[in-house]
């Protein structure tokens, strides 16, 4: 139980890879898959970083959304198993829907992009009241923020509008009236940069990579981000 007391320690696990826990919850089963087209980062597609793609190859059935304006009228078909909509994922269209019993939510770094998290997150409660809920989002106070602005820099991307920490995350399940959640740290991953180097250039970003993950071991607040596993 969290007092917010200015002092108190907080019990936080150790870090975990991101994509690996996610996929995991959703192993066989049917999957909403909110914001998943990741257009900041579609180099991804292909590799095993890209997290809908996973998805696809483990869930029974994936149905994502999206309001890129890159998926056709008619969605982007990802596998024999898995179709993405263009749509709003704040308010899905119930047609988008089509009454599949979904079995889990995931909304893979999506919360730090919306105006609203919280009405996104009520909305999501009333439509799938009683089922699992899977989100991601990077953490404000992590140590790769603090080694960046001690060399005058900032790592964002240009539609990132919200920072959120432990507490923070912990305050939206409560005001969300979430019937229980769990959050957990994940690992700092340098994938975009990794993919787009090569020589020293790419053996240096993945010797920071390891550095920084070792931080986030012995400090787990300070790790990368936070997945959030809830009940509705």
């Amino acid at each position: 139980m969290i007092r917010y007391e200015t002092l108190e320690k907080l019990s936080v696990g150790r870090p975990v890879d991101r994509l690996e826990f996610i996929e995991s919850r959703c192993r066989d089963k049917v999957v909403l898959d909110v914001g998943c087209f990741d257009e900041t980062a579609l180099q991804k597609r292909d590799t095993d970083y890209w997290l809908h793609g996973r998805l696809a190859k483990v869930a029974r059935r994936v149905v994502g959304v999206d309001n890129s304006s890159k998926i056709p009228d008619a969605g982007l078909r990802t596998s024999d198993r898995s179709l993405i909509y263009r749509g709003d994922g704040i308010n899905i269209d119930p047609r988008i829907l089509h009454g599949e019993p979904f079995d889990v939510i995931v909304a893979g770094e999506f919360i730090e992009h919306i105006e609203s998290p919280l009405t996104f997150f009520r909305n999501v409660k009333s439509v799938f009241e009683g089922k699992e809920f899977l989100f991601s989002t990077p953490n404000g106070a992590c140590f790769a923020n603090t080694l960046m602005g001690a060399v005058g820099r900032e790592v964002q991307h240009h539609d990132h509008i919200h920072n959120f920490s432990f507490k923070i995350l912990n305050t939206l399940c409560m005001r969300a009236q979430f019937a229980d959640w769990t959050i957990i740290p994940y690992h700092f991953f340098a994938t975009e940069m990794i993919l787009g180097s090569q020589g020293a250039r790419k053996l240096f970003v993945q010797g920071v990579e390891k550095s920084i993950r070792v931080v986030e071991r012995a400090f787990p607040l300070l790790s990368f981000g936070y997945v959030v596993r809830a009940k509705l």
